[in-house]
């Protein structure tokens, strides 16, 4: 069975008791104090793909240092990325500052409340418009979140692969005929916290569910089994290697330019190529990149770092130029050892900066 029918109908859906639940349930986490459209469309940008935990702190330094969409707006790229630095998918933040402009100089800094405005602002997707637009102005639109997914992928006994774009259309469209119109933002959360607490990816705690006396996988014994997903090759290992290049007591940083960790500053260097060894790898893209030589010292250090596709092994060495260091551009500097600690860098440049820092 791959469609997405409810298993009874739409009467019986257990709906007042999912509420019940998400008033007794509900965890105190910081964006839910107040919902206003900003704080709401801040936390909801930070939790895509990162766990709750992780983001608390992130938001709220953020929003003490960013608390309207002005404020956010005005930022400039060091400050933006240092905020955001350790969360990963910097493009969420870009896009979130590029929106923030947008309704500074479109609407006057206030969120518009128009679902159709506000899908068209950088980075708003089906998924944040629908939460943002529910939870700060209870527009009746589903959120659906892989939380939402797998919950209804169990409560209805779906097997269709729950990660598929027609699958998430199902579920959209099923939630969107049984979504209450007083409490839209309620719901939405409601299911996004049942699974994160109880209908969870292992061991699910169908004895605590709201929705266990209708949910069909309970019903038939495929909570374990329940939802499909599909199988992903292991990601690929890329191997980096990249120079600590010193001048007169300074060391050499780079701006990432747009695309992957764009805005982020890291040591200059790149990916090995067949047969290359590290320190060749060093000296041909500081050529070709910085038209820099220079002369390639002991390694330093090596780390590894996983991001959601591949995974690095970035090596460390230190080097020193061989002709005449490149001038400091808007995507170039020279800095203190003092310094670099206070840049946003990528997740293995601030693994490997205590063993840099430590032998230079």
């Amino acid at each position: 069975m791959n469609t997405l029918r409810p298993v009874i109908p739409k009467r019986r859906f257990p709906l007042q008791e999912l509420l019940a639940w998400w008033d007794r349930c509900r965890r105190p986490l910081p964006w839910r104090n107040e919902r206003s459209a900003w704080r709401t469309w801040v936390s909801e940008v930070m939790l895509q793909q990162t766990r709750v935990e992780t983001v608390i702190p992130y938001f709220l330094r953020f929003l003490d240092r960013f608390p309207t969409p002005l404020s956010l707006s005005k930022a400039d790229s060091d400050s933006l990325m240092k905020a955001w630095e350790g969360l990963g998918y910097y493009q969420r933040v870009r896009n979130l500052q590029r929106a923030a402009v947008q309704v500074v100089e479109q609407h006057g800094g206030m969120v518009p409340d128009d679902p159709r405005i506000f899908n068209t602002l950088p980075g708003a997707g089906p998924y944040i418009a629908a939460a943002v637009m529910s939870i700060a102005f209870k527009h009746p639109l589903p959120a659906v979140d892989g939380n939402v997914l797998r919950v209804i992928a169990r409560y209805c006994g779906s097997q269709a692969v729950i990660r598929q774009t027609a699958q998430r259309d199902r579920v959209r469209r099923m939630l969107s005929r049984i979504i209450p119109r007083e409490r839209p933002g309620d719901f939405n959360v409601a299911l996004m916290e049942l699974g994160a607490l109880v209908c969870t990816p292992c061991s699910p705690a169908c004895g605590a569910c709201p929705l266990a006396s209708t949910c069909r996988a309970r019903h038939f014994g495929l909570t374990g089994q329940l939802p499909v997903r599909a199988r992903r090759p292991a990601p690929p290992e890329i191997n980096v290697a990249v120079a600590v290049v010193t001048h007169r007591e300074k060391i050499l940083v780079r701006r990432r330019p747009e695309g992957h960790l764009g805005g982020l500053w890291e040591f200059p260097g790149g990916r090995l190529v067949a047969d290359e060894t590290p320190e060749a790898a060093i000296r041909r893209t500081c050529l070709t990149e910085l038209d820099m030589k220079i002369e390639v010292g002991e390694a330093l250090t090596t780390v590894h770092h996983a991001y959601t596709h591949f995974r690095i092994r970035m090596q460390v060495f230190r080097a020193t130029c061989r002709s005449r260091p490149p001038a400091e551009a808007i995507n170039l500097r020279w800095i203190t050892t003092a310094k670099l600690e206070s840049l946003p860098l990528p997740g293995a440049n601030r693994k490997a900066l205590p063993a840099i820092l430590e032998r230079l």
